[in-house]
């Protein structure tokens, strides 16, 4: 963020300790500044970020802090609705080799993005295989994105994850206690239920919030639905209260994902939830489809027009569609022109915008 905006967020505290009442500036993750003439917040809400006290005031995280849910909307600390982008990194046995800070620094700097996702692999050679391992990998795209200040999902990157409530209890206990005073962090807790149905996964993550809550971390949580996190609007039937703080998970890929989805995803709106598209990609569901640029753009209107959070998916460099990077780009960036994919080049062109 330029110096500008961080001058105008300290014009915004000032104005409000002298007690004039100018209207708050609000600044958005893509730069541009609103006016919101409800009045002077107090005091006590434009401290800094709690637990992150070295945060670059002209980061993400230094502009809005600790995030929360209001209604079916992200919010800031100073009341006002943010839109993160970025970046999904890929499943972390796999992908592992991105998981470092350089990556997340070349992000940050090249690509502007204020969120990135740490998709923790839990089955197929992941955390349950390797717990100590897989943790190390997502504490380092953790930190980094603390010391960055832009914002960080851990992700338990699981199909199955009512099958391992036990360990993933244990794990987001874990990152709780690590991580919940700091605003970056957001937990998502069920990447993509595929047979479950929402009440077993409400079951779920009732267990996880409560342990996530019981550490005292009331970080925004984010639950998958069912349905490979497509069926938001029977989660929106039923949605979770006893906890606050929760956002539901959209996921889509625009060649296969349309405006069926997106009516699913108006109606979970308008019953008063909030979304956050932790993971979409610009091709098929297969992630290794035709591109389809056209409906992927449609998705961005619409994404921007609900100002909804969204990580692509994904930063690596498989030979694949969905992939940001061409086979065997660098695994800490900065990435040339020529290293982008067509999609990355596509995302990579809206996180810039």
């Amino acid at each position: 963020m330029s110096t500008e905006l961080a001058w105008l967020r300290g014009l915004c505290v000032a104005a409000l300790l002298s007690g004039c009442g100018a209207p708050e500036v609000n600044v958005e993750p893509d730069g541009h500044t609103e006016t919101d003439n409800q009045g002077p917040q107090t005091p006590g809400n434009e401290e800094r970020p709690s637990g992150n006290d070295e945060v670059d005031v002209a980061s993400p995280v230094g502009l809005h802090g600790q995030l929360k849910i209001v209604g079916n909307q992200l919010q800031d600390q100073y009341g006002a609705q943010v839109q993160l982008k970025g970046m999904s990194l890929f499943w972390s046995q796999w992908g592992g080799a991105f998981y470092n800070a350089s990556a997340v620094n070349s992000l940050a700097d090249g690509w502007k993005v204020s969120v990135v996702r740490a998709a923790m692999g839990v089955e197929n050679g992941g955390y349950l295989t390797n717990p100590a391992a897989e943790k190390a990998r997502v504490k380092t795209v953790v930190d980094a994105a603390i010391a960055k200040g832009i914002y960080v999902i851990i992700d338990w990157h699981d199909h199955n994850a009512t099958q391992h409530t036990q360990q993933s209890k244990a794990f987001f206990t874990e990152m709780a206690r690590l991580y919940g005073n700091k605003p970056n962090v957001i937990f998502e807790i069920f990447n993509e239920p595929d047979g479950e149905s929402w009440s077993e996964v409400k079951t779920y993550a009732l267990e996880i919030i409560g342990a996530i809550r019981a550490t005292g971390a009331n970080n925004v949580v984010v639950v998958g639905t069912p349905t490979w996190s497509q069926d938001v609007n029977v989660a929106a039937d039923s949605p979770i209260t006893q906890y606050s703080n929760v956002a539901y998970t959209l996921h889509f890929y625009a060649g296969t994902h349309k405006q069926s989805l997106r009516d699913k995803a108006t109606y979970a709106l308008s019953k008063g939830i909030a979304l956050f598209v932790t993971e979409f990609g610009t091709c098929d569901a297969s992630g290794n489809g035709g591109l389809d640029l056209a409906e992927s753009q449609r998705w961005m209107d619409f994404l921007n027009n609900n100002k909804l959070s969204w990580a692509n998916w994904s930063l690596f460099d498989k030979p694949e569609t969905a992939s940001a990077l061409v086979p065997g780009s660098s695994t800490t960036g900065p990435w040339p022109d020529s290293a982008l994919t067509q999609s990355g080049a596509f995302v990579k062109q809206k996180l810039l915008q």
